[in-house]
């Protein structure tokens, strides 16, 4: 049974991905002219800093140097966080999305061409589905409402300019 590049690579960097506290989120080689491009993608729940993302860079550069997961030729390394408007595909995607508004749209139901969307903040997950807070329409109270995983197609963040961050609301 042959494994893909991809395959190869997450087995050999999850190890130092998991040793800093971080999640493994995508591995994406591509070629950019002659070179190839190898992009690791990373997260956490408490997201990710510019420093870790160094020290992580530099211990990967490491450990593909000293095996031949890349082979001969030459390829550019990015090592990275998500950004905010990425797509949300996992269970903790969406707890960490816990308190954001987000994006919603669900698998086609009937026969229509739209796919229905929604715009909510997320309240709490758990392992069926999610719990959100539907603003109201011109003055009127917020909804609760209830959604399945299985119902959703798309999911993303919704990036808020205004929004308070955990720590002001806290204080």
């Amino acid at each position: 049974m042959s494994t893909t590049q991809s395959d190869r690579l997450r087995g050999l960097l999850e190890p130092l991905v998991s040793a800093e506290g971080l999640d493994l989120e995508d591995i994406e080689v591509s070629r950019a002219g002659k070179r190839r491009m190898l992009r690791i993608t990373v997260d956490s729940d408490d997201g990710v800093e510019l420093d870790t993302c160094a020290e992580l860079s530099r211990a990967i550069s490491e450990k593909l140097d000293e095996t031949d997961a890349m082979g001969e030729d030459e390829y550019v390394l990015e090592v990275g966080s998500p950004g905010a408007d990425r797509p949300l595909t996992e269970h903790r995607h969406y707890v960490r999305a816990t308190g954001r508004l987000v994006k919603l749209q669900f698998n086609d139901t009937d026969d229509t061409d739209a796919a229905e969307e929604l715009i909510a903040r997320i309240l709490t997950v758990d392992d069926e589905g999610l719990d959100l807070e539907v603003p109201g329409v011109k003055g009127r109270k917020p909804k609760a409402r209830r959604v399945a995983f299985a119902e959703i197609a798309k999911a993303r963040v919704e990036i808020e300019f205004n929004r308070k961050d955990k720590k002001e609301e806290e204080a």
